[in-house]
């Protein structure tokens, strides 16, 4: 067979419908004009690369310009998004080389010094030096038997609202809480737009969306998005609240919101896709096991400029330790670093000293967030000690007092 010669273009504002067609095939959707309307308004054409067939279009990918909080810090990353391939132009390359030019661009841009995704399938990112940063918990509940502590006096209180109502609110708590949590992403106006779009060919089924605020002693300190989804049987009803995001960092809001959503009149079960690996509703309920919690990957990054990457974060304890490193698709990343820091800050130079430990920039990736420890990673054999003892001293640095987690698919 014959095939029309492929090139490699940045997308104009008019190739965007066709760009969702594609993704919605891809993704196995069906095109929905309306969900696409809230897509597309994210979309940042300079930052978008499509390949054509001769005039048709069979690949894409695209990053967004946002901020990520990682450990004591926040920094420009790049939120890689839209990754496909037609399913005629496989096994062509054509993945590898997307990957390959998005990576040179971010970092050849010298604005953000990681970048991060969420996989499809998680065989795939590895080899383009991205690694599991952050992993969540997927809780399918039966709620009946889930109890939580007593309220408490100075509880505040519960309101209902619709989410366009009070996106100001919603906005401020984000904020407030976003600071110290690894992992979540900065949402501008546009992309408030998207969190809180509720097409109704989304909803599978379930209601619209709705908000339950907690205010306390100085307005509103907390918030959840949820929504229902009616269901009955011979027995009676049973239906399913789905939420999508908890977020207070004020715990008597936590565990009001909590107790209104595992009781809802006529609801007999839940579920949360997003939990953080550290949710405390863990640590709240009588029985733990009912919750179904289960851990999967969330966030994966990917290391681009190595030494402002580790210099922009935080460390949980003093470190000083020279890192070996190989980075096969960007080669400013191999060598040796001195990462010498801790709690007030942290520098990254190159050195000509012994290395104390060696790996590759998947495992950097890994360790960047504070989610996975070099122990476990050095226990796969992928981090190697090269002197002794330089494991134990270097490992607590780069945990972090909160677990990372992703809030939102994008």
């Amino acid at each position: 067979m014959t095939h029309p010669p492929l090139h490699f273009t940045a997308a104009r504002v008019e190739d965007f419908d066709e760009l969702g067609v594609l993704l919605s095939g891809l993704f196995h959707d069906g095109f929905d004009a309306d969900s696409w309307a809230v897509e597309k308004n994210l979309l940042e054409p300079e930052r978008t690369l499509l390949v054509r067939a001769g005039t048709e279009l069979v690949a894409s990918a695209t990053a967004y310009t946002r901020e990520l909080t990682v450990p004591g810090a926040r920094l420009p990353a790049a939120h890689v998004s839209m990754v496909g391939v037609a399913p005629t132009h496989r096994r062509r390359g054509l993945l590898t080389d997307m990957m390959r030019r998005q990576l040179r661009e971010v970092r050849d841009a010298g604005r953000e010094p990681v970048a991060v995704l969420w996989a499809s399938e998680a065989r795939i990112y590895p080899r383009f030096g991205y690694g599991m940063a952050a992993q969540r918990l997927f809780a399918e509940s039966e709620t009946t038997e889930l109890r939580l502590p007593p309220p408490t006096p100075a509880e505040g209180r519960l309101r209902l609202a619709r989410p366009a109502d009070c996106r100001t609110e919603l906005a401020q708590v984000y904020e407030g809480v976003r600071q110290d949590r690894p992992g979540w992403s900065s949402r501008s106006e546009v992309w408030w737009g998207y969190v809180l779009a509720d097409p109704p060919a989304q909803r599978g089924g379930a209601t619209e969306r709705r908000v339950v605020l907690h205010e306390g002693p100085d307005g509103v300190d907390g918030y959840a998005l949820f929504r229902t989804r009616s269901d009955w049987d011979a027995a009676g009803p049973k239906a399913v609240t789905t939420v999508d995001e908890v977020v207070t960092d004020n715990p008597a809001a936590y565990l009001a919101m909590w107790r209104m959503l595992l009781s809802l009149d006529l609801t007999r079960r839940l579920t949360f896709r997003t939990a953080a690996p550290d949710e405390p509703l863990l640590l709240l309920v009588n029985e733990p096991r009912r919750l179904g919690a289960r851990l999967v990957d969330g966030l994966w990054l990917r290391v681009v400029d190595l030494p402002a990457a580790l210099a922009a974060r935080r460390y949980a304890t003093p470190l000083d330790v020279v890192l070996e490193v190989t980075d096969d698709l960007l080669p400013e990343n191999t060598g040796r670093w001195r990462l010498t820091g801790g709690p007030d800050g942290a520098t990254c130079v190159p050195s000509d000293e012994p290395a104390g430990l060696g790996c590759d920039v998947r495992c950097l990736g890994e360790l960047y967030l504070g989610g996975v420890t070099v122990g476990a990673l050095a226990a796969a054999g992928r981090v190697r000690e090269l002197r002794p003892g330089v494991l134990a001293s270097t490992g607590p640095a780069f945990g972090w007092h909160r677990a990372p987690t992703g809030m939102e698919v994008f």
